[in-house]
């Protein structure tokens, strides 16, 4: 229970939040259906008939309904109806992301009982609601969309023979900080990048460990709820306030992102915390209904008003069965400052059950099991056809007011329809006729499969349409039933890596050839542009270090794409996040070298480079001979042309790998590439996530933190503790330069791929020259017999010194072992 003291500041604390909060520069509060003004909460709500407030509607029928004789609050007594698609269209004068929520209190009004009434709602974005009716008392449906325009359509869309209705609404500006464009995943990438352009739908909103928090005492007018009715097992939780000794640090939380009575107070372990529980070991749970098919972002609120010290306390926290942060320390995210407010943004993998369970408990390496947490938010992100609602809910359209032209527009329908079909097929006769005139029956190149061991030209269709073999001559368009037959129907058993697209699963051919197999998500963040990018890339390009497209498929609305299956799997997985045995320098080294190859061909093999947009180290993938091949060309570009300099184009890429000139200019050359490979290169090299935000700050971003370590001249001093003492220092120096370089702030400043290849080659010879090799490779042409003049070049002749590979050249090289490549190159800087 909480004290009279806690209750007092909870009320003081509040009103100094309402005071000195945000001050929002766009805010439209709505009382519809009346015919004045309301004082709501200590904000006045305009009447959408009269007044300021009207001139926001636009309907074709005006139904006001009225239940005055509530006790219900005053927003509530009214409500406007339509019977049609009807809408609000508000002015913004800041553009970014605004609170949208919606007022429903269902009552009876003539024929209209506002508890059967079906409708959605949307924006011009956004579908927000669909199929909804709301049955509650009072509901209120939050949302937060970044507007990108200068007006905001709200509409309202009733079911076919129903209606729709909404007691108030408003829309207010959210503080730019409130939300970042990323966040924390639990997933293979990591990062979750362009939470920006996300709608997002508020599913809960809980204080652990206090009681409700109304809008009037929250700065952005939220409303938060005890944590009671989520919490799974009560007897394990207990409760803690200590409200007025929280503190907010400069460049951390603020009031706007919780209220000090959110902080103050929390649900912990059931333990005593003097360390008499030393045996306690069992977890805190809440649990939260949600939609399947979502993914959901999670903010975690902390504040340590627990312990007695700082540093005292390490816990573990969970969403489902992850383990999202394993012996989170607190303190070292606050200064070592206790009762300071701190919090954690995470977003889900799609839901594919309806709960998300989030758990505390005890961390092994604690001087006492304990835990604790504060507070959450659950939102719901949008799909990616823009909707917060499962898309077979939305309604069509009301048939009411105008069924006599029902046939007008079926029958304009059907004519065009027709038009457009004999158009269509006329002009594929034409295509055809004219291909097989000029002897062009096929447009696919034969591809490459297995590391170039095996090719085949793409050309005849299936002979039984379900059976796929990769020494046959197919198409590329692979029968659905085919899929099947490799997947044993999608068994989960099968599934080996989850991404943005969709699943990736492991199949097998007809005659026995392991496959991967993309299967995109119709939810997924990524959609029909990135499947078309990717098949459009991969069949005009064959190279040992690319990844090979085997085929895809597109039935049934399926869009799936089938790859040469790497054994060995993402580079990613063998440096951190695995129990994989961990790589020499010298394999390191060469996969390095042989990502290097891929992007190089990329960037020079075509009259317009190819720009990757997408290079880290989870596209990197290893055969079974650990050959590096670059994939997932989803978000390629082709480059500028010959009198440009760049692309200009929206800004895509993985958070934490992303060139920074290109974030700010919105300008993509393929030295973009090269930054998100120089952030690899520190990967490689460090053994260790790009963004960890379980860090202190300044080594939570491994680019900003290793190029610290590298103009110090001290880079050994954060490298994989796996690889001390077994990297020759000249070759470290020449890595350490290597990925500098590609980190320059300005792309004119970094080397080109092919630089950065000859010098990543160098390297490996540089460590060669003193790290012995396999028995069977010739010693004879390492540099380790050159090493006492590699830095003396008055004896070498001008003709090795010159000597320069193209890059083209090396491309059948790649099954050769590295050491024996650039043998006679023994100028210490490389090129």
């Amino acid at each position: 229970m909480l004290s009279s003291n806690s209750l007092f500041f909870i009320l003081l604390l509040g009103f100094f939040c309402v005071c000195y909060g945000f001050d929002p520069v766009d805010e439209y509060l709505i009382d519809c259906g009346s015919s004045k003004d309301t004082n709501f909460g200590n904000r006045v709500f305009v009447s959408d008939k009269s007044g300021s407030g009207s001139k926001f509607l636009s309907v074709s029928q005006d139904i006001l309904a009225d239940n005055t004789k509530s006790s219900d609050s005053p927003i509530y007594q009214t409500a406007r109806v339509f019977t049609q698609t009807s809408s609000y269209k508000f002015p913004i004068t800041k553009l970014g992301r605004h609170w949208i929520r919606l007022h429903f209190s269902p009552f009876v009004y003539q024929s209209y009982d506002m508890s059967l009434a079906t409708f959605s709602v949307s924006t011009q974005q956004n579908v927000l609601l669909g199929n909804f009716s709301p049955k509650k008392d009072v509901s209120v449906k939050e949302f937060s969309v970044n507007v990108t325009t200068g007006d905001l359509v709200i509409t309202f869309s009733p079911l076919s023979d129903s209606f729709a209705y909404v007691n108030a609404l408003e829309v207010v500006s959210v503080p730019d900080s409130l939300i970042t464009d990323d966040a924390s995943t639990f997933g293979p990438s990591g990062v979750f990048s362009g939470m920006y352009a996300q709608a997002l739908e508020t599913v809960a909103r809980v204080n652990m460990g206090g009681p409700a928090v109304s809008s009037e005492n929250d700065t952005l007018w939220r409303s938060w709820v005890p944590d009671k009715d989520y919490l799974t097992q009560p007897d394990f939780a207990k409760s803690l306030s200590k409200i007025g000794s929280v503190k907010y640090l400069a460049g951390g939380a603020t009031s706007d992102i919780a209220p000090p009575s959110v902080y103050g107070t929390c649900t912990k372990m059931n333990v005593d915390g003097a360390g008499n529980d030393a045996s306690a070991n069992f977890n805190v749970t809440w649990v939260f209904n949600v939609d399947v098919g979502f993914q959901y972002f999670i903010r975690l609120h902390l504040c340590d008003i627990v312990s007695t010290a700082a540093n005292q306390l390490l816990f573990n926290m969970y969403v489902d069965s992850s383990n999202i942060a394993s012996d989170f320390d607190l303190s070292s995210k606050v200064q070592s400052r206790l009762a300071t407010a701190y919090y954690v943004d995470f977003v889900t993998p799609q839901a594919n059950t309806n709960n998300i369970s989030i758990s505390i408990g005890p961390s092994p390496k604690s001087g006492f099991p304990d835990a604790f947490l504060n507070g959450v938010e659950l939102l719901k992100l949008n799909n990616s056809r823009g909707s917060l609602a499962d898309v077979s809910s939305i309604p069509p359209p009301s048939s009411s007011g105008s069924k006599k032209n029902i046939g007008v527009i079926v029958g304009a329908v059907v004519g065009v329809t027709l038009v457009l079909l004999v158009i269509g097929f006329l002009f594929c006769m034409r295509r055809r006729r004219k291909q097989e005139q000029l002897g062009l029956s096929k447009t696919w190149i034969p591809l490459s499969i297995g590391g170039g061991g095996l090719s085949h030209t793409m050309g005849s269709k299936y002979s039984n349409g379900t059976t796929l073999s990769a020494a046959s001559n197919l198409s590329y368009r692979i029968p659905f039933a085919a899929m099947l037959a490799a997947t044993k129907k999608f068994d989960e058993s099968l599934v080996i890596g989850i991404g943005g697209f969709g699943k990736v699963f492991k199949g097998v051919l007809n005659d026995g050839t392991n496959v991967a197999i993309k299967r995109g998500n119709p939810s997924s963040q990524q959609g029909l542009r990135e499947f078309q990018t990717e098949i459009e890339m991969l069949s005009q390009f064959r190279h040992r270090h690319l990844v090979s497209l085997i085929g895809y498929c597109d039935e049934k609305n399926e869009m799936i794409l089938v790859y040469e299956y790497m054994e060995n799997g993402t580079l990613k997985s063998h440096l951190y996040g695995s129990d994989m045995p961990s790589m020499s320098w010298k394999q390191r080294l060469e996969i390095c070298i042989g990502a290097a190859r891929g992007l190089h061909y990329l960037h020079t093999s075509y009259a317009k480079a190819v720009i990757h947009r997408d290079v880290k180290s989870a596209n990197i993938l290893l055969d079974e001979n650990m050959m590096a091949k670059v994939a997932d060309f989803g978000l390629s570009k082709a480059g500028p042309e010959l009198d440009q300099t760049h692309v200009s184009t929206a800004v895509k890429g993985s958070f934490g790998y992303l060139d920074p000139e290109y974030f700010r200019r919105q300008q993509l050359t393929e030295k973009s590439d090269v930054y998100s490979f120089g952030v690899v290169l520190f990967e490689v090299l460090c053994a260790r996530p790009v963004i960890d935000p379980s860090l202190p700050r300044e080594m939570v971003n491994l680019a900003e933190w290793a190029m610290k370590w590298q103009k110090k001249g001290q880079l050994e001093q954060i490298i994989d503790p796996n690889l001390a003492g077994k990297i020759r220092p000249d070759s470290l120096r020449k890595f350490g330069e290597t990925a500098e370089k590609c980190l320059a702030d300005f792309g004119v400043d970094r080397p080109s791929m092919g630089d950065v290849l000859w010098n990543l080659e160098y390297a490996l010879q540089l460590q060669e020259a003193v790290i012995q090799v396999d028995p069977d490779e010739n010693s004879s042409n390492l540099i380790g017999e050159l090493s006492p003049q590699v830095n003396d070049f008055s004896h070498v002749n001008a003709t090795t010194s010159a000597m320069q590979f193209e890059a083209s050249n090396l491309d059948d090289l790649s099954g050769v072992s590295m050491s024996k490549v650039f043998s006679q190159l023994v100028k210490s800087e490389g090129r």
